[in-house]
């Protein structure tokens, strides 16, 4: 029996020998793997790096880029926008001026085509002879009369409305007569004419251009009377007194 234990002992020994044996290769082989475990991860991790700086290159390269090109583009579109801005400040100036201009036709059309139609031509004189100073001449006919102020039985005009007139004489002197005529506005002589009636030509003429206030009243009289003073007319001589408003 003794020799059983014995035995049995030096199995126990033998077992738990084989079993530290074991232990240890293990060991040993959980260091192996853990260093090159260790080394794996320090050389992934190394290449981590690497590539994260790589990575980090390229993108602030791509930034620089990004940011120069965004900068030159924003430099481009400032041109190109102070270009559209002047561009558009001269189209709208010029297109302002041609408004204006437009405008200012359109408002003398429309003074224009408000302005009352007023003129008057008047012929044949109802007496030839300037016997008398001061006489009116009486233009008994009219071709044209617009605004009624030409009263061919008075052989005054009246002004409809206040502006600024022409008016024309012309008459023509008998054979070897003189003639003393003149404009009358309002009782004062604005024109005068004197003429000499001969072979040739016995005709001529003399007018103004003035200020007229409405109401007021405008005439040709003789300025001068005598046996020597007649007028005449016939179908190549006339005599005319004629008025035209220009402007109110």
């Amino acid at each position: 029996m003794v020799n059983e234990i014995k035995k049995t002992e030096d199995n126990v020994i033998s077992t738990l020998g084989d079993i530290k044996q074991t232990v240890s290769d293990f060991t040993d082989m959980f260091v192996d793997m853990r260093r090159n475990i260790t080394d794996d991860m320090l050389r992934r991790s190394d290449e981590i790096k690497m590539r994260e700086e790589s990575f980090k290159t390229l993108f602030e390269e791509t930034r620089n880029s990004l940011t120069i090109g965004i900068d030159s583009q924003k430099e481009e579109l400032i041109k190109l926008q102070e270009s559209l801005k002047k561009r558009f400040e001269e189209t709208r100036n010029n297109l302002t001026s041609d408004i204006d201009a437009k405008k200012e036709e359109l408002n003398q059309i429309q003074g224009k085509l408000d302005q009352p139609q007023i003129a008057f031509y008047a012929h044949h004189l109802k007496d030839l002879a300037l016997d008398t100073t001061n006489e009116i001449l009486i233009f008994e006919k009219t071709f044209t009369n617009e605004g009624t102020g030409y009263d061919a039985s008075t052989g005054l005009f009246t002004a409809p409305v206040g502006g600024l007139y022409q008016f024309d004489v012309h008459t023509c002197a008998a054979y070897r007569k003189d003639t003393y005529l003149g404009l009358v506005l309002e009782g004062n002589v604005i024109a005068a004419n004197a003429n000499y009636g001969d072979a040739s030509d016995g005709c001529s003429n003399f007018g103004a251009i003035v200020r007229v206030k409405s109401g007021a009243q405008v005439w040709v009289k003789s300025t001068s009377s005598g046996s020597n003073r007649q007028l005449y007319q016939n179908i190549y001589r006339m005599n005319t007194f004629s008025g035209l408003l220009v402007n109110y």
